[in-house]
């Protein structure tokens, strides 16, 4: 049974995505739409889509699975126009960094006999410090080695839960059942507040008076400390998902805040044994989450996914058969 997934947002990860399925041709048929109809053209030269509509409509109506790769600030929008397009048993994804939120808007935008489910991409550790953005930014293997955290609402049909399951699969990625509520946490902490504190950092150096000298002397740190800011495009999406994601945001912002305070004071009052302490304990904390983002480096071979093929009919029974999906421990 072919599939038909329109692709709405055809930047690095929804053309990504497209890319990653180009040799699924006989289980799906992707169709794209971008409101920048040079970025249709490139994704389509790109081998991304099978074919570009400049019409929201032709896309979503022949739609088994609707992914929206766009940022936060845009999917509500987007979604007023969509539910009513999208035909009886279609199922609604998203790759935003706010899940609770876009699982509210899908509650009251989205047609009966319709189900999301959300997706939160973690790119291939190969390209972690690739700073290409947008379509040209886009890679068959963006997800290859890492994961794809799956997370919807209670009573989320079962068969859509599986549709998650089997597209991350074939995107060469591992699946992470996760609760809303800890991806929201989570992608605020590593995605959200790393670009507000570059913003920090950039404004309280460039408009200094010897920022002119004194930016002919920054170097790899600065750029590295500076470069988040760029990572979610324009400063009004930062801005609204900042906002969007206020309480996660705050939290983190706070111990962020501690924490540069402690150091402060260690600075302050000359405590260098335990300003040192301080640091040697990031670093420590760095090397280990960038061994286990980076596997290969320990010379130890882990695959995290092996990609269906064909004949598996992963899609085979797709819409007429469903699955189980895990459900976390309770932490009560």
């Amino acid at each position: 049974m072919k599939i038909t997934l329109g692709i709405v947002g055809l930047g690095q990860i929804g053309a990504s995505v497209g890319m990653a399925l180009a040799d699924q041709d006989q289980l799906i048929r992707r169709i794209g739409y971008d409101s920048d109809r040079f970025v249709s053209r490139q994704a389509s030269s790109m081998n991304a889509v099978d074919k570009t509509t400049s019409k929201l409509e032709d896309l979503i109506v022949d739609a088994d699975v609707v992914l929206m790769a766009l940022p936060t600030d845009q999917m509500r929008e987007m979604m007023e126009q969509i539910g009513p397009l999208m035909k009886p048993g279609a199922v609604l994804m998203d790759t935003a960094l706010s899940k609770e939120l876009v699982a509210k808007w899908a509650t009251e935008l989205l047609p009966d006999g319709c189900s999301y489910v959300g997706l939160t991409p973690v790119i291939n550790p190969t390209y972690m410090m690739n700073t290409s953005s947008g379509v040209r930014g886009a890679r068959a293997d963006l997800f290859h080695n890492s994961m794809i955290a799956i997370s919807s609402p209670l009573h989320t049909d079962p068969k859509a839960i599986k549709l998650a399951g089997d597209l991350t699969r074939l995107l060469g990625a591992s699946l992470l059942f996760a609760d809303m509520l800890e991806v929201d946490s989570m992608m605020t902490a590593t995605h959200i507040v790393p670009q507000l504190i570059a913003a920090a950092l950039l404004n309280a150096t460039v408009d200094q008076p010897n920022w002119r000298d004194a930016g002919q002397m920054a170097g790899r740190a600065y750029a590295e400390v500076s470069g988040p800011i760029q990572h979610l495009g324009m400063p009004g999406t930062l801005a609204a998902t900042a906002i969007q994601n206020r309480q996660n945001v705050l939290r983190v912002l706070n111990s962020v805040i501690a924490s540069i305070e402690t150091m402060r004071d260690d600075i302050a009052a000359e405590q260098a044994d335990t300003l040192t302490k301080r640091l040697e304990r990031a670093r420590k904390g760095r090397d280990q989450w960038w061994k286990e983002r980076h596997p290969e480096e320990n010379k130890r071979e882990s695959p995290l996914y092996e990609k269906p093929s064909v004949a598996s009919s992963l899609f085979g029974n797709l819409l007429r058969t469903g699955g189980r999906r895990p459900r976390p421990e309770s932490k009560d």
